[in-house]
């Protein structure tokens, strides 16, 4: 036999099933607090029915609330990520105004005896293309600091027109001697023009690709029918500097720099905490790009990508010719046999590839140059040691600092750099151990030691 209290209970869960499935009465008015709810409950004499429902409302009201601001905030993240700040402005700007008043921060880089050595393939050559002046500061003297022969050390940096003069008096006054530096503007590259890249061109001209990514990022958008982690998987992928020259510039190396056989091609947000040259010496067996796989690791932002990750493999070109189980690799810290490279198609598949998604309206894929250099480096990618690249650190806040200690390059891809207030505090001081703070540009522009 029942008893009462087996009653109660029993009442009480087929009357939270019809709370479940009806719909919230019109008009209910909720209390701020559960606080409020008991005093209500008691004053107006409750059933339980309605007390169940009011009390579902507020649970909704409350998750409706976290959503929105979890949503909101990584749209303050996105706008974060994509700013520049303050002080790396002014010292742009400062340095700027220095190459114009000031003929040593306009000085010949590297001086004209040194000239011979940009083309000499007995040291090792860096390449970084970049319009932050503050992170290539940092991917040099860390690189020079490092190493354990920096006289056999050649930076090439490329930088936009407007950047050019601030970059080149940075260099031009805080020498990083026995390496060598030279700095060139885009526009200073003959080979550079709209016949060479007018996939690139139609690119940054065509008004619904910028819309896309200088767009209202949420307009158009149904919040109600993705996650957060979709959202902010979306927003990384309409960062502006997609479209951005200086981001497609590496499928140009052996045209850019027909002299040389071998280059390192960094991202502006790496640091290198142990000597590189080893790289050079790494039998690439005839393969044209040495990359970290990307897809034996076990986290799932970073270390664990496959094409599946990269392509809509709805689309019938993505099906037809990619394996969405295909193993990706990183850009970032890449070893590049130009000389290999001259004898492959890859700059025409990559172009190829570019069109298409033009053409379909970027239905193939949304984000930036990895997926066409996936498509065009395919078959030509010699795995490295994932000891050379660390990434992740501007996505993870739970990377292993010990971890951090030991890679030969960190790299802070991600919406999360070290240069911005986003970034992650206890991974930030790897970073700005290789800031010179001393410097009167920087003090000046305030840009100070977290």
């Amino acid at each position: 036999m029942m008893t009462v209290r087996q009653r109660l209970v029993k009442d009480f869960y087929k009357i939270l099933n019809q709370v479940n499935a009806e719909e919230i009465p019109d008009g209910l008015k909720l209390p701020d607090s559960f606080s409020q709810l008991v005093s209500d409950m008691k004053n107006n004499q409750y059933d339980a029915k309605t007390f169940a429902f009011m009390l579902r409302a507020m649970m909704e009201k409350l998750e409706r609330e976290i959503r929105e601001s979890k949503f909101s905030e990584l749209m303050n993240k996105h706008f974060a990520a994509s700013s520049i700040p303050k002080g790396i402005h002014c010292l742009s700007l400062r340095l700027t105004d220095e190459y114009s008043s000031n003929a040593h921060a306009r000085r010949q880089l590297p001086s004209p005896e040194l000239l011979p050595v940009l083309s000499n393939n007995s040291y090792h050559h860096f390449v970084l293309s970049t319009d932050n002046i503050l992170a290539a500061s940092v991917v040099v003297t860390s690189a020079v600091q490092s190493s354990l022969e920096p006289e056999k050390i050649v930076f090439h940096i490329i930088t936009d027109k407007k950047t050019f003069a601030g970059m080149h008096s940075w260099f031009a006054l805080n020498s990083v001697s026995p390496a060598i530096v030279e700095v060139k503007g885009v526009h200073q590259f003959d080979w550079l023009t709209r016949e060479n890249v007018p996939v690139l061109e139609a690119i940054e001209d065509h008004d619904g690709i910028r819309n896309y990514y200088h767009g209202n990022h949420v307009a158009g958008a149904n919040l109600s029918d993705t996650t957060p982690r979709t959202f902010a998987s979306k927003l990384q992928a309409r960062s502006p500097k997609y479209i951005s020259l200086l981001n497609h510039l590496r499928i140009y190396l052996p045209e850019l720099f027909p002299n040389l056989d071998k280059v390192v091609f960094l991202d502006d947000d790496v640091v290198i905490q142990h000597d590189l040259s080893p790289l050079w010496e790494i039998d690439l067996q005839g393969k044209v790009n040495g990359a970290v796989e990307t897809c034996k690791g076990e986290d799932e932002w970073v270390m664990s990508k496959h094409f599946r990750n990269y392509f809509n493999f709805s689309h019938p070109l993505i099906a037809k010719h990619l394996d969405p189980d295909e193993c990706a690799w990183a850009y970032g810290m890449n070893i590049f046999d130009l000389g290999a490279w001259r004898k492959t198609n890859i700059r025409e598949k990559y172009h190829s590839w570019l069109k298409e998604n033009l053409k379909s309206n970027l239905t193939m894929w949304k984000l930036g140059t990895l997926p066409p250099a996936l498509i065009a480096f395919k078959d030509h990618v010699h795995p490295i040691d994932p000891s050379w690249h660390m990434l992740g650190l501007g996505y993870q806040s739970k990377t292993n600092v010990e971890n951090v200690k030991k890679a030969a390059v960190i790299h802070y891809n991600g919406q999360a750099k070290p240069w911005l207030q986003i970034g992650f505090e206890h991974l930030r001081p790897f970073w700005t151990k290789y800031v010179n703070y001393s410097n009167d540009f920087v003090r000046n522009c305030h840009i100070l030691e977290s």
